[in-house]
């Protein structure tokens, strides 16, 4: 498959050239949250074919943002991983999706899917790290069949999937109601009450957890302000 270009001497126009084609920045979503095997890379990304799916990640690789790599024991099975210069993409995945929150989500439409562990990114995209400045805590959220849990300390975030070793406080809520949560419209406080979600855990780290991260204010893009 011949590599498009957009034969620009400019580096927006050279980035796009490695990173524009179509899944080829999903597969970036994907790959920032830790090594991915080729099987977990197809369930996160239906309608993505194998065949696309191999030359997507052949000219990751190719192009030194991606690297063939072993999962550590028990698994030892082969993965991808991203290289420091894939890496660096991140601050650009979550600035996206910040965007995106703001001027594109809107509705879910019926035909479009939704994995929970997307929402390992979502964290990180809505942290608002003033309001941990100074707070250590461990947080697990069960969404419908997946795990997912995030550390914070002095104003960072680190999410992962998984289950926490220790956590402080654990959330569990089903895969459609954590999907209302990006409205606006339903917060977990909303979920809690109705009992759609439950909560568990450390007080303090619960009561905290309402302020760790914030949406922002949906606008309509066929508005322009004046």
């Amino acid at each position: 498959m011949e590599q498009r270009t957009y034969n620009q001497y400019c580096a927006t126009a050279r980035t796009l050239d490695l990173v524009g084609e179509r899944w080829t920045l999903l597969l970036i979503r994907e790959l920032l949250t830790g090594p991915r095997r080729f099987s977990d890379l197809q369930a996160s990304l239906r309608g993505l074919g194998t065949g696309l799916l191999a030359a997507r990640l052949k000219h990751l690789e190719r192009e030194g943002l991606a690297c063939k790599t072993t999962l550590p024991a028990p698994a030892r099975t082969a993965a991808y991983a991203l290289t420091p210069a894939g890496a660096e993409l991140g601050p650009v995945v979550l600035h996206l999706a910040r965007w995106g929150l703001k001027w594109a989500m809107g509705e879910r439409r019926p035909e479009e899917t939704f994995h929970p562990g997307w929402a390992v990114l979502g964290l990180e995209a809505c942290f608002d790290p003033q309001k941990a400045a100074d707070l250590t805590a461990v947080y697990e959220f069960r969404v419908g069949d997946e795990v997912l849990h995030a550390v914070v300390e002095a104003g960072t975030i680190a999410a992962q999937h998984g289950p926490a070793q220790r956590p402080d406080a654990t959330i569990t809520i089903g895969e459609d109601d954590f999907v209302r949560l990006t409205g606006g419209n339903f917060t977990l406080a909303d979920a809690i009450k109705t009992g759609a979600a439950s909560a568990t855990g450390d007080r303090t780290a619960l009561r905290r957890l309402k302020g760790l991260f914030r949406l922002p204010t949906p606008e309509d893009r066929a508005q322009p302000k004046l």
